[in-house]
């Protein structure tokens, strides 16, 4: 109540105001205990479409008494549910291979430079373009990134943030597998007048 009030006299009575000085407040104090050891938490499991989809995550925290909670199996159950969904690829922008990174700035730049609209235009401009879709790249790939499933105005980033705030513990997504049915492995495509033939000797 205290901090909403405070928020509230920042942002000179605007609530928009205050709810942005509150979030940015929760980053603050996220930010702050991000360098404290998590060795605590729990590995969820989601298994999704009948048994075609499955997620496993690893989400730490400080102490016992936090993985134990209800708020926390929640988030890590969301958490399992999310990456079901979203098909993440890495966990925050930091995780991104440098490699993986130049790729897609080089085909940023192809798609601009193919581009009949965008061909032309100044360096600068083209670089901001190319930064734009870097962004979008970060927002699709990489799960703090992404949009929350249960509340699109936030990210998943977001989300945990707001479970530091309220437990006063660093929480992180430390490592996650996503599986699907047969994804790797090449079908194979018959041709059943072939198989005919071939069953009647190639005739």
């Amino acid at each position: 109540m205290m901090e909403c009030k405070s928020a509230l006299t920042e942002a000179e009575g605007n609530e928009e105001k205050a709810i942005e000085v509150l979030r940015k407040r929760g980053l603050a104090t996220a930010t702050k205990k991000s360098g404290r050891i998590a060795a605590e938490g729990l590995i969820e499991a989601y298994i999704h479409a009948g048994g075609k989809v499955g997620v496993l995550v690893e989400v730490n925290c400080e102490s016992d008494f936090t993985a134990r909670s209800e708020e926390f199996h929640a988030l890590a159950h969301d958490l399992a549910m999310h990456i079901t969904a979203a098909e993440p690829t890495f966990i925050d922008k930091e995780s991104v291979p440098p490699e993986v990174l130049e790729k897609e700035k080089e085909i940023a730049r192809e798609q601009v430079r193919l581009d009949p609209k965008s061909a032309s235009k100044p360096a600068n401009v083209i670089d901001a373009i190319v930064e734009g879709r870097v962004a979008k790249f970060y927002q699709e790939s990489c799960l703090l990134e992404q949009p929350f499933i249960k509340d699109q105005n936030i990210t998943v980033g977001d989300r945990v943030r707001q479970l530091i705030q309220s437990t006063g513990e660093n929480i992180r997504i430390r490592r996650f597998a996503r599986y699907k049915m047969g994804e790797g492995i090449q079908k194979k495509v018959s041709d059943l007048g072939a198989d005919v033939k071939e069953l009647l000797g190639g005739e």
